[in-house]
């Protein structure tokens, strides 16, 4: 077969078993089909498929479909930050910035807490988490914020099936999920700031706020069909000079998407423009994401990391939604419910790992252990959220 034919029996693989898994296995309650196809990329990956079938593996992907695979997962998840960075009202968040300020800094800076005890429990234990080029303290960093991450774009679709996203519970989630976001992508680019390519990235920051000028007073000027076209000619630029930085072209991406503003663009273009991203490009992404998995250490000790990040993620994340929850006297059940949410990581935990591991700061073994806690972490709050949601709703209607 030629490179061409084995490249589209990759495709025809990538797209294909993930969505009758999901579709026979009537699996959208606990696990919707982004969460299936990230499944299906770590069973694809060297770890499973490859260890079960390794000629087969080596045959299909093969170092030449692997490179053309990567250029299409490289466009996907620059398009898919950069639509997260745009969806961010960062003007909601700073009209109601205390009570935001306090639920998102709780609900970030306790799991963070809880994530960097977690790593530096694992290094004490064994090594093989630590990347080549990595410091102690990035890892910690590194494994601390991937604990406290919540992925906005995944929550948006799960409040989307839930029906809350657009009532003012959702909105408010939101925006904790929105400020949270902000701290993650610094976090990473301070993670990523080295020494020797310290004024590349000066002069990054020093240009990109000047550029940022220029274009927000540019795109309301042009017609709509034109901003299109002209953000993705900025997102281009900005994921380029990133990544010549020193930073990743990720952290670009997302800093282009949250300098744009929303109301450039019709709401409802945006997100089939963002459904189009996850039905047509983002499954070579998580494919991609899966040949990267190994737990060379042993099994065991991998998804013993993974268990226990998990717990620290959880225990983290909801220890800090409560305590919030009695700062602002919410009402009873409100806490337990937003918590869950907000616990939803699936692709940026995923994505913000694969930069990590990219820039070897976390090893292989490290990288697995925190793609699984983000599966299960994002395959918990389906089925624990419902029930949560109709004693909510049930508790308001007889108040009311």
């Amino acid at each position: 077969m030629t490179t061409s034919e084995i490249y589209l029996l990759a495709m025809l693989i990538i797209f294909s078993l993930p969505w009758l898994f999901w579709r026979l296995g009537k699996t959208d309650r606990f696990a919707p089909l982004v969460v299936v196809q990230i499944v299906g990329g770590v069973l694809l990956g060297p770890a499973v498929l490859g260890a079960a079938l390794p000629e087969f593996h080596a045959f299909v992907f093969n170092p030449q479909v692997i490179t053309a695979l990567n250029g299409v997962a490289w466009w996907a998840v620059m398009l898919f930050v950069f639509i997260a960075g745009i969806e961010l009202d960062l003007q909601q968040t700073w009209a109601r910035r205390g009570e935001t300020g306090v639920t998102a800094g709780l609900a970030l800076l306790v799991p963070f807490l809880f994530g960097c005890a977690a790593a530096l429990l694992l290094m004490a234990i064994s090594t093989g988490w630590l990347g080549e080029a990595g410091q102690p303290w990035q890892l910690v960093a590194g494994l601390g914020m991937a604990c406290a991450v919540t992925a906005l774009p995944i929550l948006v679709l799960l409040m989307e099936k839930l029906g809350i996203l657009r009532q003012p519970l959702g909105q408010r989630i939101l925006r904790y999920a929105s400020l949270d976001d902000i701290a993650i992508w610094g976090m990473l680019a301070l993670i990523l700031l080295d020494a020797d390519r310290i004024a590349r990235q000066l002069a990054f920051l020093v240009g990109f706020a000047l550029a940022t000028l220029v274009i927000r007073r540019l795109m309301p000027r042009m017609p709509e069909s034109d901003r299109w076209y002209v953000a993705l000619i900025w997102l281009i630029a900005c994921g380029l000079v990133a990544d010549w930085s020193g930073l990743h072209f990720m952290v670009g991406a997302f800093l282009a998407g949250a300098v744009c503003e929303a109301r450039w663009f019709d709401p409802q273009r945006m997100d089939q423009f963002r459904d189009t991203v996850l039905l047509a490009f983002m499954p070579v992404f998580f494919l991609s994401t899966g040949l990267r998995t190994n737990w060379d250490v042993g099994g065991v000790q991998v998804f013993g990391a993974a268990a226990l990040l998990l717990l620290a993620a959880v225990a983290g994340k909801l220890a800090g939604i409560h305590l919030a929850g009695r700062i602002l006297h919410w009402p009873k059940g409100e806490a337990s419910l937003i918590g869950w949410l907000l616990q939803t990581k699936a692709l940026i935990m995923i994505i913000f790992a694969n930069i990590l591991l990219d820039k070897a700061i976390i090893s292989s073994n490290a990288f697995t252990a925190l793609l699984l806690m983000a599966v299960a972490s994002t395959m918990l709050t389906m089925p624990i959220v419902r029930p949560l949601l109709a004693k909510l709703q049930h508790s308001i209607s007889n108040r009311q």
